[in-house]
């Protein structure tokens, strides 16, 4: 092998002929391409870079604790927002009173107060963290001075007075080849570095399963409807009814008892519309703050605007009155919307349906039983939170998700392959305007006339336009997932953690560090091949050595670059961003009240973002950790100050928008052990480069099985406790009939995954009452309420709201009652404290209730339905003027009427009620009628659903008669006619008679808890 380039030549001279001093032109485009980062990193940029970080930071930080006592809105909204449980410990209004607080919450603290998602997080961090201070001391006490050792004393001096830092002497970049032996030091190192990030996992796995564990005990995670919920996908048309989801479930595994099945239902446009209600209400209020800015002196022209594509057949291609067009559009939305609703029944059912059972050991049983089963082609899993579902995607078939996945991954590698380019341009020519100058006559000029604007235009272009990009990305990637056909949003948010990931290190490591290195390999072929063979051309190019000496000379890079993410990190602290923005809309625009609303709502956190931030940073230091050392103590400094900034975060200022319950982790895991892997790639191409053997190569080999092993051992150790509850299987389902132990008395569970467009309350455009009293003149429509007509079709709620406005009445009468199509908001209500509970804020800002003490699937005290199914005007929440809830009211009243009368209604004493009312006990929780669809001929109406189904509710009725079991012929033992349920034919033990107590989720139980 040829040696290598001498150090006093000139790479691009040696390369291509081209003198890169006196180049001009696409010669000096070729220059730059071959070698862009020469000259531009040294000692000075080094300390510059990290007195510029320390201090911008701890100035930021003073900033910070200066404003904090003043702007607890801004700095610790969670103080006043979230309930007892949930609320932070209480901070002083000291300079430096934030921190105590911060250092004694504990991780229990933080699982309690900020969710488990957050505490992973904070896990990862702190994790991270000690991975990198455990590296830090092989770095500084063992590898510097192994590459100081092995280096070649001749070259690096040569280098030295040549102007370069002393920064060369760090790396293996100019190695000698007498003194080879010391490359056994960093094979050592690659053993250690892999050992040490295999026992943090390993041990972090641990932890994270330990506290998986205490969430399924939690309260929290006992009392909600998703614990004991099964989602069934996939369901082949003959099967999409209550009861075909009852067969397939019982296919998989048989339970004590059977479950309460719902299968989806076809609510057809119903989702569009609602979201172009809502956007027209937010562009009406737009609309009416800009005009109503001040109210005393409205301008002398209305605001007009152009009716949009889809209705100006009815609108006309010219301007229209904006205020006029836009309640008439919301208007006729809302009749539409109330129409569609009324018409959704049970007869059109989708492929897909959930079934919940009374125990939660039940449904994780059967949840682990059908990981390997798919009955009739279904997929069986544990369902996630309502909120957390992606309603859309749940028709798709498994070919679509199939197909839509895999043009998903196809866009998203041509975008990753296009913005090779982009990249390349930016790092060259906008980090480097001098570049640009050097190969433009024409901007030449201007730049050396006008040095320092160009300067500042240098220092903010850059970064500020990667930064855009690195903002929309995330945005790119969320939507390319839900149209590959993520189902859940937990899903959704690792698929772009992940893309971003691998985008990041193919285009920001990869491409970045080696792209200079490939052209100048190349060149060097191209240039050989005139005078010799292909072969010996290539083996000429040095291909090993030129990747180390670029490698080498990119680390100068990632040093700087790593030193300035502290920026970032106090940035985050300081809300900069956030306060900019509110200010300047505050000052130079005309916000709406929503949009005020909005701005005291606790922010949520990006994990997917910040998780791939956090990946890509621990990938470069290890990939970069024996070519330059010094990156793992920065490391080490960015993850130990982030560490305590974020904890802040978490704690006081931001929300968890979506739980997943700890579900990121394993990405997290799996993402680590590739980029040890990938490092150990590197380290084994470094010395291969530094003249040493491919023995040497080879021995780095076995610690990646090693890691590879931790990661297989984890999975098979624990993958399972961290997922399921339980995943004992039922070999004898009637054990857990319990002799001792009674019946429920109410087995309604009523535990419905409604479609939120069936439920969900109609946005109320808002207004400021400073303007109330112009109101009737601007507006020139409808000022009530009165045409929308009350939705009593079919629908996921049980029953309206209470009103708090008007006490002892529903939220549906106080709509009416409130005879105003605006909601007039006073400034003294112009805070997230009053809306918290209202569904179109907490959609968006509230997480899933459970900050404020109102988890969205807690099941509740009467029914067992969903808590989010009964509308979210809850306590401490303004009223909207739309009512809450479709629930059919009158037939609730009437109901209870009947009852409290004591009238001998004819529901009353059917024989069906009078043998119920005798025999409570006797009679199996499936035989049971339900009361509302046995009264159902009497009034007229299905009681609470207008709608009656026999699948839904009479799905074992007449399958025995009354008071007749059928005897088993072997242990004469009681057993109610199940078969027809069973694969196996078995049926169910009964229960001993006159041994009945309200279970779980009866009324009386939850009262009793109170």
């Amino acid at each position: 092998m040829a040696a290598p380039v001498p150090p006093g030549a000139n790479p691009a001279t040696t390369l291509t002929g081209v003198d890169c001093n006196a180049a001009q032109g696409a010669d000096k485009l070729l220059c730059l391409i071959q070698d862009p980062y020469s000259g531009t990193f040294h000692a000075d940029a080094f300390w510059a870079s990290l007195g510029t970080s320390v201090l911008v930071m701890i100035l930021i930080t003073l900033a910070f604790s200066l404003m904090r006592p003043r702007n607890t809105i801004v700095y610790a909204p969670k103080v006043k927002y979230a309930d007892e449980k949930h609320a932070p410990p209480k901070l002083g209004r000291g300079l430096f009173a934030w921190i105590g607080p911060v250092a004694r919450a504990k991780e229990g603290t933080l699982v309690e107060k900020t969710g488990l998602d957050a505490a992973i997080f904070l896990r990862f961090t702190r994790m991270l963290r000690n991975i990198f201070l455990t590296l830090s001391i092989i770095g500084i006490v063992v590898l510097i001075p192994a590459n100081v050792v092995g280096s070649n004393k001749a070259v690096v001096s040569q280098y030295l007075k040549g102007g370069q830092s002393f920064f060369v002497t760090m790396t293996p970049q100019y190695p000698d080849p007498q003194k080879s032996g010391s490359l056994w030091v960093h094979v050592a190192c690659v053993w250690a570095i892999d050992l040490i990030v295999a026992f943090f996992l390993w041990r972090n796995y641990g932890a994270v399963v330990r506290l998986r564990r205490q969430y399924f005990d939690s309260p929290e995670y006992l009392q909600s409807l998703h614990s004991r919920t099964l989602m069934v996908t996939d369901i082949p048309p003959a099967d999409r009814t209550d009861e075909g989801i009852l067969r397939l479930v019982d296919q998989v595994e048989h339970t004590a008892a059977l479950p309460r099945a719902s299968i989806g239902r076809n609510v057809k446009e119903l989702p569009d519309m609602i979201a172009e209600h809502d956007e027209a209400v937010r562009e009406l209020e737009s609309v009416l703050a800009k005009y109503l800015k001040n109210p005393d002196n409205l301008p002398t022209r209305r605001p007009t605007m152009r009716a949009s594509k889809k209705y100006r057949a009815n609108n006309g291609t010219h301007d229209v009155d904006a205020i006029d067009y836009l309640t008439g559009r919301i208007r006729e939305l809302e009749v539409e919307i109330t129409h569609v609703r009324e018409s959704v029944d049970k007869r059109n059912a989708m492929p897909f349906g959930f079934a919940s059972y009374e125990r939660i050991e039940d449904a994780h049983i059967v949840a682990f039983a059908a990981r390997k089963k798919h009955p009739q082609g279904t997929t069986i899993r544990l369902a996630p939170r309502p909120n957390d579902l992606i309603w859309q995607n749940l028709p798709l078939s498994k070919k679509q998700r199939s197909w839509r996945r895999f043009w998903n991954n196809f866009w998203v590698a041509i975008l990753t392959l296009l913005w090779i380019a982009p990249n390349a341009l930016i790092a060259i020519f906008l980090a480097n305007l001098s570049n640009l100058a050097s190969i433009w006559p024409g901007f030449r000029e201007n730049f050396q006339r006008n040095h320092k604007t160009w300067a500042a235009v240098q220092g903010i272009a850059s970064p500020a336009l990667t930064s855009l990009i690195y903002l929309i990305l995330p945005i790119i990637f969320r939507r390319m997932s839900i149209r590959g056909g993520d189902t859940t949003k937990t899903s959704r948010e690792r698929h772009v953690a992940t893309k971003l990931y691998a985008f990041f290190v193919f285009n920001n490591l990869i491409i970045f560090s080696i792209f200079s290195v490939v052209y100048a390999f190349v060149a060097a072929v191209v240039k050989n091949r005139k005078t010799e063979d292909a072969w010996h051309a290539v083996l000429e190019g040095q291909f090993f050595y030129r990747l180390l000496s670029g490698l080498s000379q990119t680390s100068y890079f990632w040093v700087v670059w790593l030193l300035q993410r502290q920026l970032g990190a106090a940035a985050d602290l300081a809300q900069m961003i956030n306060l900019v923005w509110v200010w300047f809309c505050r000052t130079f625009m005309a916000p709406t009240p929503r949009q005020e609303i909005e701005w005291t709502a606790p922010p949520p956190f990006d994990y997917a973002v910040y998780y791939n931030y956090f990946l890509f940073y621990a990938t470069v230091a290890l990939c970069f950790s024996t070519l330059q050392p010094l990156v793992l103590p920065i490391t080490a400094l960015y993850f130990a100050i982030d560490y305590w900034l974020k904890k802040y975060l978490l704690l006081y200022v931001l929300i968890t928008k979506t739980e997943s319950g700890g579900q990121h982790w394993r990405f997290l895991f799996n993402r680590l052990i590739f980029a040890v892997c990938l490092s150990n790639v590197v380290m084994g191409l470094v010395i291969r480069g530094a003249s040493g053997g491919w023995f040497k190569v080879f021995s780095m080999v076995p610690p990646g099985f090693l890691v590879l092993g931790v990661k297989y051992y984890c999975s098979k150790v624990f993958d399972g406790q961290m997922k399921y509850y339980t995943k004992a299987t039922l070999k004898d389902p009637e054990s857990l009939a319990e002799p001792g132990k009674k019946v429920r008395k109410n087995d309604r569970v009523q535990s419905r995954f409604g479609h939120p467009a069936l439920y969900k309350p109609l946005m109320t455009p808002m207004v400021h009452a400073k303007a109330r009293h112009v109101l009737s003149e601007i507006y020139r429509g409808r000022l009530d309420n009165s045409e929308t007509p009350s939705t009593t079709g079919y629908s996921d709620i049980a029953m309206d709201p209470m009103s708090h406005s008007h006490p002892g009445k529903t939220a549906r009468f106080a709509a009416t009652a409130q005879k105003e199509m605006f909601e007039v908001v006073p400034e003294a209500r112009l805070d997230f404290e009053h809306f918290k509970n209202r569904a179109e804020f907490t959609d968006a800002l509230g997480g899933n209730g459970e900050l404020y003490g109102r988890p969205d699937d807690l099941i509740s005290e009467r029914s067992s339905t969903p808590r989010s199914f009964l509308g979210r005007h809850g306590s401490g929440s303004g009223n909207s003027s739309r009512a809450s809830s479709p629930g059919a009211e009158k037939s609730f009243h009437a109901h209870h009427q009947r009852v409290g009368s004591g009238s001998s209604g004819s529901w009353q004493n059917t024989p069906y009620q009078q043998q119920q009312r005798q025999q409570p006990q006797e009679l199996h929780p499936a035989y049971r009628d339900d009361p509302a669809y046995a009264h159902a001929g009497d009034l007229g109406q299905r009681g609470l659903y207008s709608i009656g189904n026999e699948s839904e509710s009479r799905l074992l009725h007449g399958a025995q008669p009354f008071g007749h079991a059928a005897s088993d012929e072997v242990g004469g033992r009681e057993m109610y006619g199940l078969d027809r349920w069973r694969t196996g034919g078995s049926g169910y033990v009964g229960l001993p008679p006159g041994e009945a107590d309200p279970g779980v989720t009866g009324y009386d139980y939850y009262r009793a808890r109170r």
